[in-house]
């Protein structure tokens, strides 16, 4: 059974009348990329202040490592919530050192946290002279510092153009490989699809999926049934063992399958019980059809 390293349980935050977190319970095992997702406003930055103590949470408690709220843990954790404030006319190597000495730890492994973020031979040219995605990279490189077992990333490709978004996407990847747990907050369902093992959705504050994001994220089939019994087309569609729900739209019977299944397959199924189809046609529901339909079907 996987180590669970960190949970939450009824976080709570409340800025007077608003409610920006709202009871909000999961959990993260060692070694996942767990993603937190929704758009914005939905309380994403504000949770991960309140795991990394940036935020007072109102109510709730969380525990990391297994161990009680007030334990400091925080050379164990690697955090860009932010954009540190690199200075310009510094070069990448020197903007690290500060970084480590501020942080008061062990600035050795800075060539090696260069070569992972493929800024080595740049690693003397000054921060001002570099693209926004170097930047951008600099920072989780900045986050790296100390050997964290967690990193923890705040929006990491925001502002960023798709080249941008395909190198910290690997970048990512990269680290996840070396052991690291990542919790990454977008409101990207692309970044997060791709990178990610777990997902949280948050909509104002409110979990409304938390799980294997490949759970999530299978494409659903359906398929559209019409004959000229409708009647008794849904009776027997419901006994087959493939046919999870059934739906009317329009005249039309919407069959959501479970698993695969052969369109031949399914009508000599209804024909053995009688049941003559005048219409067969296949729906694919994307990921981004989901994702959708679940924040609306939680507007409150």
């Amino acid at each position: 059974m996987a180590e669970i390293i960190l949970e939450a349980k009824g976080l709570i935050k409340q800025y007077g009348a608003l409610r920006a977190v709202d009871k909000l319970s999961f959990s993260v095992e060692r070694g996942s990329v767990f993603g937190v997702l929704g758009p914005n406003g939905s309380g994403k930055s504000t949770t991960l202040g309140m795991l990394t103590k940036v935020i007072n949470s109102t109510a709730g408690s969380f525990s990391w490592f297994g161990q009680p709220e007030n334990v400091n843990n925080t050379k164990r954790l690697g955090t860009l919530l932010e954009r540190p404030n690199f200075y310009g006319y510094m070069n990448a190597e020197d903007n690290l050192k500060v970084v480590a000495e501020i942080r008061g730890v062990d600035s050795a492994q800075i060539p090696d946290i260069l070569k992972i973020m493929d800024l080595y031979e740049r690693r003397k040219g000054r921060f001002k002279t570099y693209s926004f995605g170097m930047q951008q990279r600099l920072a989780i490189g900045s986050a790296l510092l100390g050997d964290p077992e967690v990193l923890i990333l705040d929006e990491p490709t925001n502002g960023l153009d798709p080249e941008g978004i395909a190198e910290i996407r690997k970048m990512i990847i990269d680290i996840s490989k070396h052991g690291k747990t990542i919790i990454l907050a977008s409101h990207l369902l692309d970044e997060v699809q791709k990178v990610c093992s777990d997902v949280l959705i948050l909509r104002k504050g409110v979990k409304i999926y938390t799980g294997d994001i490949h759970g999530f994220g299978q494409t659903i089939t359906s398929i559209e049934l019409v004959a000229p019994n409708m009647l008794q087309l849904k009776e027997v569609a419901l006994t087959h063992p493939r046919i999870k729900s059934v739906d009317m739209d329009n005249n039309m019977l919407i069959a959501t399958m479970e698993g695969e299944y052969d369109a031949s397959e399914i009508n000599a199924y209804l024909m053995e019980y009688g049941v003559s189809l005048s219409h067969l046609y296949t729906r694919q529901i994307s990921l981004e059809t989901q994702f959708l339909d679940l924040l609306k079907n939680h507007k409150s």
